[in-house]
């Protein structure tokens, strides 16, 4: 009863000025709606960067060939032809597999670019030479028919696993499984459609939108390991056995030392550096760091914002306290106390903060909303960032009230009474 009579006070003191506590209550408003808007935005990117990382497979160690920076250099500066020989090779693969007690599967893959045709329609496609373990370690949703069989690869067999986007574009229209399409100078089979993740930025999935996935075996065969790149007047011949090869350990706790033993392997074969490893844990790892860091730096910014708001708070309820010296005065001279009068000036600025804080709940719900209609930029809205928005503001209320509320309790009530 008591709380509701000092809430009900504390309403309808603040009401008399309406302005000048709107006024006071923006700097709460703009500080939680901060908060609320800053973590959402966050949590939004975070996840998305998190969802990258976790589809290269938290067990998966990824190791891609690279050309040496010599062999770019000499590119650039020759006019002469010549044959840049580099990457991994098919023994690489042997050596990880028989040599990493953690590794339980390994994939190789050979990567080349060719242009997909049937009838008038024709669409550039990656063309992946591999086996039927890349579906397993890289898992995407199949939409249509199969992927490849042991089968396929041991019988060299002309056939084809689209991605969506290729099998939109050139099969559109006509019936998609046991179709016949050229890639390049090659008759190929469709035997199934799978879905893809393409991602943005840094950190890349192992497959691509416009793959066309093709038996190892009949990669070898039908195109080599070596590429030419004709130019005006030479060419440029590259060796490539596998453009990329992916280890899966068995122990999520083995994938870093497993990395750096297949590292210290790759070392000792290859004589010049040739070859990128990339280990998802560690990327996963490293964004969580930086998601911590990122919430830290959003938290101390909004921790600014919202003491604005509460200095402005202790402002007005300490010249509240000076406007209202004659009614502490009256209100002690009939016996009430001073914890009573602590009570209701508290009870004003939790009242002032509260509502600034539930006004920018709604704003700062309102805006990451806002954001993801107009730029398409993921936000994530956590029950957690709105509880402890709302437990900041009231906490805001009662630190910054508490001094205001004990000064107005300790006046002289024969002095207050005095107060004009």
């Amino acid at each position: 009863m008591h709380l509701a009579r000092h809430i009900a006070l504390g309403v309808k003191s603040l009401l008399r000025h309406k302005l000048r506590s709107l006024l006071t209550v923006l700097g709460v408003v703009f500080g939680v709606g901060s908060v609320v808007a800053m973590v959402s935005v966050g949590e939004g990117a975070s996840a998305e960067a998190m969802r990258q990382i976790e589809m290269l497979g938290s067990k998966n160690i990824i190791v891609s060939s690279v050309k040496p920076q010599a062999d770019k250099k000499i590119a650039a500066a020759t006019h002469r032809s010549f044959t840049s020989v580099y990457g991994l090779l098919y023994d690489d693969e042997e050596r990880i597999r028989q040599g990493c007690r953690a590794v339980v599967h390994t994939v190789g893959a050979k990567i080349m670019t060719h242009p997909m045709r049937l009838g008038d329609r024709a669409e550039d496609v990656r063309v992946v030479g591999t086996t039927p373990r890349w579906f397993e370690l890289i898992e995407r949703p199949l939409l249509a028919g199969r992927v490849l069989t042991r089968d396929d690869l041991d019988q060299a067999a002309a056939v084809c696993v689209l991605a969506e986007q290729p099998a939109r574009s050139v099969l559109a229209g006509r019936p998609s499984i046991g179709q016949i399409v050229r890639i390049g100078q090659e008759a190929y089979r469709v035997v199934g459609i799978v879905a893809t993740e393409d991602v943005e930025g840094d950190v890349q999935t192992p497959d691509r939108p416009t793959d066309a996935y093709i038996p190892l075996t009949v990669a070898r065969q039908r195109y080599g390991d070596v590429v030419v790149q004709r130019r005006s007047g030479s060419f440029v011949r590259e060796e490539v056995e596998l453009h990329q090869l992916i280890a899966q350990v068995e122990d999520i706790e083995q994938v870093e030392p497993t990395a750096a033993a297949i590292e210290s392997m790759l070392q000792k074969f290859h004589r010049k550096v040739d070859y990128e490893i990339v280990v998802p844990l560690s990327l996963l790892r490293q964004a969580r760091r930086t998601q911590y860091l990122f919430k830290v730096v959003l938290g101390s910014i909004a921790g600014i914002s919202l003491l604005v708001g509460g200095i402005g708070i202790m402002n007005i309820m300490l010249a509240s306290v000076t406007e209202r010296t004659r009614e502490i005065g009256i209100r002690r001279a009939i016996g009430a106390r001073r914890r009573q009068i602590i009570g209701q000036f508290l009870t004003e600025t939790v009242v002032l903060s509260t509502s600034g804080g539930l006004i920018g709940i709604l704003l700062g719900l309102a805006i990451p909303a806002l954001i993801t209609r107009l730029t398409d930029v993921p936000t994530v809205m956590t029950t957690s960032s709105v509880v402890l928005s709302l437990g900041i503001s009231v906490a805001v209320g009662i630190v910054f009230g508490l001094y205001p509320a004990i000064r107005a309790a300790r006046l002289d009530p024969i002095v207050a009474l005095r107060w004009e």
